[in-house]
């Protein structure tokens, strides 16, 4: 078995990019891959997106408020994933899809709306959400990511079950994640990409700010 878990922005269009092709590589691969999603904020993904949106860096209002945004559809995520991985996942795509390709503004109603969707509980649903237990959730979630050195979204983090060795391979950035998944389309190019990491050989792709690296 193969146990991924993605750090990944909540309103970001590249992590939603990446969630489909895992999403497709898990329905199609011989091989059992459990994704683990886990919302990333920090102040480095909070900057690289104000960046790429063309804002800068130094407007504290629109800062504040993709902060706060991030951090909002973050404790939605968890209260979605507290009602199974699937929806969790499902709903967090549809987020994406609306804030993203749609340019739907945040808001309360569009994620009740989004959730009514999938099928939860809406009661549980907006119950949990105003609980501590969601804050403390999406701490828990930032402590992962620093115990496993995540500072940017998407990263990933890939662990081979099958070998007792329990390799675990970080992938940080668009570029480097999206050349793992495409060299794991099956079973057997997964077990040898997994292979060559443990032999240490070179990882030479052009991308470089990106990283790859056992762990």
């Amino acid at each position: 078995m193969i146990e991924i878990y993605l750090f990944i922005n909540p309103i970001g269009d590249r992590c939603l990019n990446i969630e489909k092709q895992i999403t497709e590589l898990m329905k199609k691969n011989d091989l059992k891959i459990q994704l683990r999603l886990i919302p990333l904020m920090n102040l480095h993904t909070v900057s690289d997106l104000l960046i790429r949106e063309g804002l800068s860096k130094k407007d504290i209002r629109k800062r504040n408020k993709l902060s706060d945004n991030i951090y909002s559809a973050a404790l939605d995520v968890k209260a979605a994933q507290l009602q199974g991985k699937k929806r969790g996942r499902i709903f967090l795509m549809k987020l994406q899809e609306e804030l993203t390709k749609k340019k739907t503004t945040y808001s309360e109603e569009l994620v009740y709306r989004l959730f009514s969707e999938v099928g939860g509980d809406m009661e549980t649903f907006i119950e949990d959400r105003a609980s501590d237990l969601v804050k403390e959730l999406f701490i828990a979630d930032q402590q992962i990511a620093r115990d496993m050195n995540i500072t940017k979204h998407p990263s990933a983090v890939i662990y081979n079950c099958a070998n007792d060795a329990g390799t675990g391979v970080r992938v940080e950035g668009f570029s480097a994640i999206k050349y793992v998944i495409n060299a794991c389309k099956s079973r057997e190019s997964m077990l040898r990409f997994f292979k060559t990491q443990e032999n240490s050989e070179i990882f030479s792709q052009d991308f470089p700010d990106d990283h790859l690296s056992l762990i």
